[in-house]
């Protein structure tokens, strides 16, 4: 692992879901990985690969980290385990779990005599 391993990936919680975005600038959606395993736990991960050195190349700074990377967060209850999706638009990848609806008690008056 990498200086690239501090990916940093935003959580919001809606109304109707969790989304995660993440920027991951210059990578293909084929170059990121998004799991999630049994125990509610989604995982997003990949590699960002050197660029190939030429031995006539002079570099002057060296900022832009590779490796592999992996940022791995525990799902609340009420993830829709098996409605996840994915997608990658301009090096942002967004990640929507949908959430389980809540049921609403059903409530009954009752009528109190006496």
């Amino acid at each position: 692992t990498s200086a690239f391993v501090n990916t940093r990936i935003d959580w919001k919680e809606t109304p109707e879901a969790h989304v995660f975005k993440a920027d991951f600038p210059g990578l293909k959606k084929e170059e990121v990985k998004v799991e999630v395993e049994d125990d509610r736990v989604l995982q997003i991960s990949g590699e960002r690969n050197a660029e190939k050195e030429d031995k006539n190349d002079t570099w002057h700074r060296v900022e832009r980290s590779s490796g592999k990377f992996m940022r791995r967060f525990r799902l609340p209850e009420n993830a829709k385990m098996d409605h996840i999706k994915a997608s990658m638009e301009n090096g942002v990848l967004t990640v929507t779990i949908p959430k389980l609806e809540v049921k609403k008690p059903n409530v009954k008056s009752i009528e109190i005599s006496g």
